[in-house]
């Protein structure tokens, strides 16, 4: 059965969540429709984190970003949501989601959005 756009992000037991590490994901292959002509939008959106206790499950991944395809969305916003829904998954570290979205009127965007956990909430955490 082939697979289906899906906004549920699996996770899995980070195996060292003593140690700091970066985990590094680059996406090329993101579409959605622009909310005001419903022109088909092309990116690349890149997540780098440190995991605390969770990592995301890559195909679980693959299919949430699929989820956008047929949705409308400023690439301001759906930047913001990628982190956030990561953030809630797998409540990292730190954690940036930088998307590179292809040419729209004739301007290249790139949107940076980041999230670092307080020390204070990493030690409750713990």
């Amino acid at each position: 059965m082939p697979s289906k756009p899906s906004k549920q992000l699996v996770t899995f037991p980070n195996p060292s969540p003593d140690r700091d590490y970066v985990i590094r994901h680059r996406c090329p292959e993101y579409t959605a429709l622009c909310p005001v002509t419903g022109q088909p939008d092309f990116g690349t959106i890149l997540i780098s984190y440190v995991p605390d206790r969770k990592c995301v499950e890559l195909k679980s991944l693959k299919l949430y970003l699929w989820s956008f395809r047929d949705e409308g969305h400023f690439f301001e916003q759906v930047t913001n949501l990628i982190l956030d829904d990561l953030v809630r998954a797998t409540k990292p570290r730190r954690m940036k989601v930088v998307g590179r979205f292809g040419v729209r009127g004739g301007i290249w965007t790139r949107v940076v959005a980041r999230y670092e956990a307080s020390s204070r909430k990493r030690r409750r955490s713990g």
